[in-house]
């Protein structure tokens, strides 16, 4: 009898066990470095284990919530291997405790296998996992009960009640719970705190362009219909990477090295980039997990070097065919070298929309190639640029199946109206972006009700073209006089005369294809 009521509050003891074993970690994490925290070490492991098709459907499910959504099912996770095996926790057999020892030695081994990562990183994790046993061990001693059963008597509340013996373990144990959830918050704040850039970066003056960007047209912009800005703002650009926790590089500690197939290796310091010019662009960035209608596209003003004037310093081999650049937390993209070498003027960019890059976005230096899909070429946080071969090396994606070279497919997308909207009768516009990296949008046409509902496809008004490099934004006026169900397709054609093609493709492995065609109704 006794034993049942000390095991009721087992599975909460376990969790609060957790709880403690992670918020002590987390607090004396912050006082070693931001690569002493096992919580995102782990996580990074799973993300890096994790197959390519499932790492794709996270994108596509939850889009730039991935990385949340990846923490929360960790922590749920933990708390019910630790609930269970709580439960089973005996003193011949301390099922729980070896439990929250072998999290301690995968917390271990995921910090040691970060870049940059000492042996002392893992002291943080030691100490957690200590604590957490011996949090566990106490709560299941029988300490804070008395070890006999519940005498019949009145209810709970009621003079001369007996009392509870798991009441007292229960509330220790929720003591336990909020003391570690509250030392995981307070060691998270501090490692932001210490590990943040803001500072570096707010003091930061971008240099002055000495090739600014063309001025952006109003007429970019069509009337009359909702559609996105032609620049993004850097807020609601578009986020997809494989860092859990946003790295934090400071510009006296970002050193970029040149290497491999060149004539002699170099090593640039943030300082030494002066030596280049600087110059602004606008492009729009796409990646490779964008659906058919998808957000994952925006546009910005970047400020930057030429890639290929920093490769020129160095010297790039004549057979060299691929640039493989190096984020400062461990991802790979492999580039062609012509996207790098080109009139594309790819860049080693500084700045985004007139300010210094915001840290998620890559602060202090990215890499921003036009024309190819985010995975093979907009590595963040880069330090590291290796020229070599295509058959000599391989990136972070192409590991997992996607392909090689990844130049962005001609595309376009239905804005106005949104799925299963309803849309009021008389003249209405709607409206979207088309795009074609490299190759320029010529044309965007569209189709209501059709092929059955005889629809024919019919040329949408483009919004004036800013460069080959950006996307371009469409209108369609259109008379709403039938009511009920309709549907609305979009296709364009590219600068090159190409039309876009309707055949489906899944995103795997080198972009989605397909019309984009949205459902809706007249009232």
């Amino acid at each position: 009898m006794a034993d049942r009521a000390f095991a009721r509050p087992r599975a909460l003891a376990g969790v609060a066990a957790a709880a403690v074993a992670l918020g002590v970690t987390a607090l004396t994490a912050a006082l070693v470095g931001p690569e002493a925290d096992s919580r995102t070490a782990v996580g990074s492991a799973v993300i890096d284990l994790t197959p390519g098709p499932v790492k794709e459907w996270a994108i596509q499910t939850f889009g730039t919530a991935d990385k949340l959504m990846l923490m929360v099912l960790i922590l749920i996770t933990i708390a019910v291997l630790a609930g269970i095996t709580a439960k089973l926790e005996t003193r011949r057999v301390p099922l729980g405790s070896i439990t929250i020892a072998l999290a301690g030695v995968a917390g271990c081994a995921a910090v040691l296998s970060r870049a940059g990562a000492t042996p002392i990183a893992v002291l943080p994790t030691v100490i957690g996992t200590v604590c957490g046993i011996a949090v566990l061990r106490l709560l299941v001693s029988g300490r804070f009960s008395d070890g006999k059963p519940a005498e019949p008597g009145p209810r709970d509340g009621e003079f001369g009640a007996a009392p509870d013996p798991g009441r007292r373990l229960s509330l220790v144990t929720l003591g336990f719970l909020a003391a570690g959830t509250l030392t995981g918050v307070l060691g998270a704040v501090l490692t932001r705190a210490r590990s943040s850039v803001a500072g570096d970066r707010n003091a930061f003056a971008l240099p002055k362009p000495a090739v600014p960007a063309p001025a952006v047209p109003a007429a970019v912009q069509p009337v009359g219909v909702d559609l996105p800005p032609f620049i993004t703002p850097n807020a609601d650009f578009y986020r997809i990477d494989t860092a859990l926790s946003v790295p934090q590089l400071s510009r006296p500690d970002w050193k970029l090295r040149i290497h491999g197939m060149v004539d002699r290796e170099v090593t640039l310091e943030f300082e030494d980039l002066d030596q280049f010019e600087v110059i602004d662009k606008v492009a729009t960035l796409t990646c490779v997990s964008n659906p058919v209608g998808g957000d994952l596209i925006s546009t910005a003003k970047w400020t930057g070097y030429r890639v290929r004037d920093l490769l020129a310093r160095a010297g790039v081999h004549t057979d060299a065919d691929m640039v493989l650049s190096t984020s400062i937390d461990g991802f790979t993209a492999g580039t062609p070298v012509e996207a790098l070498t080109d009139a594309r003027d790819s860049l080693l960019a500084i700045g985004m929309n007139d300010a210094p890059l915001p840290t998620e976005h890559g602060y202090p230096a990215r890499l921003v190639v036009p024309g190819l899909y985010g995975y093979v070429s907009a590595t963040k946080w880069v330090v590291d640029l290796e020229v070599t071969k295509f058959n000599l090396a391989q990136a972070y994606w192409t590991k997992l199946g996607w392909s090689e070279r990844g130049p962005i497919k001609t595309q376009s997308r239905i804005d106005v109206p949104r799925s299963g909207q309803d849309v009021a009768r008389g003249p209405v516009t709607f409206g979207g972006v088309a795009w074609a990296q490299n190759r320029g949008v010529r044309a965007v046409e569209v189709r209501v009700d059709g092929p059955n509902g005889q629809g024919q496809w019919q040329n949408a008004e483009l919004g004036e073209a800013y460069s080959n490099q950006t996307w371009r934004l469409w209108s369609f006026r259109w008379q709403a006089d039938a009511p009920g169900p309709h549907e609305i397709s979009v296709r364009a054609t590219d600068g090159t005369g190409a039309v876009q093609t309707s055949q489906p493709a899944d995103v795997v492995p080198d972009g989605a294809s397909g019309w984009h065609t949205v459902s809706f109704a007249v009232e």
